[in-house]
């Protein structure tokens, strides 16, 4: 969110969105989503998000009262002991059912159709896991000639996005529910997705300006005193999840491109490759680091619940990340965020080609 914030300012207020192709996965793919239903107006939809943002608090996502999560906790023990044809509802640690209600509340879709035959968007894509046969599905919404595609693992649906593809994608599993859609049922879309990049090159990119939140931190060795606990290894599985597979995708593409500086145009052709230029913006701080200094702001029924699993102030694990979104937390994201594109502001300028 930040990174936009430092983007918008090089933009006159009555400006489209600079980006022709947004993707996004889990909570991206809120965030892409929001903004593609403002397509028409940068500024308008980055002050929008901006104010989300900061003035969240985590009872919009889930359940977090001691009485609500011990409720549902009670409820999914019940219908744990129960027959799979009595018990239908998707078992999840946590009920975000809240979270929904803020999608359908926050995000006017129509819009998104609107806004591509206005020629401000051409397409719109949200990845998820498909539980049935865990391949990787990109929804995606697009002008008429952009059509499905399929290659290994992986599916391109067209479709007309909704509540349901957004709280797919952003199911965290085992934290919360799966998601039906068509038949099927989805999870966070970062699982499986071992080529995070393909979706905007099939829906036609030629540039990526990729936000990555992996920091450069979490590649330092760290001293463990004894046997990693449960939510230590718990965040580095999240991790491994959310942050390794477009890593070895951007080194993938980069090996591509320099592959194709090395033949003729013709060759190129023949290849059906083209060169894609990209540009990625990574947080200079351990988000996990940031999370651990709001550890207080959590409620005290998700502090509770993590102890059970070994976590606590001091603990060195990431999970708190994925489940803290109490406003300061997001507020010191966002900033940070500014501050990093500030800091590649003469990239990013050269990269839009924005001349002012």
């Amino acid at each position: 969110m930040g990174v936009l914030k430092a983007l918008v300012q090089f933009y006159p207020r009555n400006h489209h969105i600079p980006f022709d192709i947004l993707c996004g996965t889990s909570a991206g793919a809120i965030n892409a989503t929001s903004i593609a239903t403002h397509a028409a107006c940068f500024h308008l939809g980055v002050r929008k998000l901006d104010w989300v943002w900061r003035h969240f608090t985590t009872d919009k996502v889930y359940q977090s009262s001691l009485t609500g999560v011990g409720k549902h906790l009670l409820n999914m023990a019940v219908k744990g002991l129960q027959h799979d044809k009595v018990s239908t509802d998707a078992p999840s640690l946590l009920d975000n059912q809240p979270l929904r209600d803020l999608l359908n509340q926050l995000i006017d879709f129509k819009r998104i159709d609107r806004n591509i035959h206005l020629g401000a968007l051409t397409a719109i894509s949200v990845d998820a896991s498909c539980y049935n046969n865990s391949k990787s599905y990109s929804f995606f919404q697009a002008s008429h000639q952009i059509e499905n595609w399929q290659r290994a693992r992986r599916y391109g649906i067209k479709t007309l996005l909704n509540t349901d593809h957004l709280m797919a994608s952003s199911a965290i599993p085992m934290v919360f529910p799966s998601i039906k859609l068509n038949g099927r049922y989805f999870g966070d879309g970062s699982v499986h997705q071992l080529s995070p990049l393909s979706s905007p090159i099939h829906l036609g990119a030629s540039k990526l300006f990729i936000i990555n939140l992996d920091s450069p931190h979490k590649t330092n060795d760290k001293e463990l005193q004894h046997h990693p606990k449960t939510a230590t290894i718990a965040g580095h599985l999240l991790d491994t999840i959310f942050s390794d597979t477009l890593n070895s995708d951007l080194e993938r593409l980069q090996r591509v491109n320099k592959t194709l500086n090395l033949i003729t145009q013709a060759d190129r052709n023949k290849l059906n490759l083209k060169k894609i230029e990209t540009l990625v913006i990574k947080p200079s701080e351990d988000l996990s680091a940031i999370a651990a200094r709001y550890y207080d702001e959590m409620p005290m029924a998700i502090r509770h619940l993590l102890k059970l699993i070994g976590n606590n102030r001091q603990s060195d694990s990431s999970i708190v990340s994925y489940l803290l979104f109490e406003k300061a937390y997001t507020s010191a994201l966002i900033d940070l965020g500014y501050h990093d594109a500030m800091s590649q502001i003469d990239s990013i300028k050269n990269f839009f080609e924005i001349t002012k």
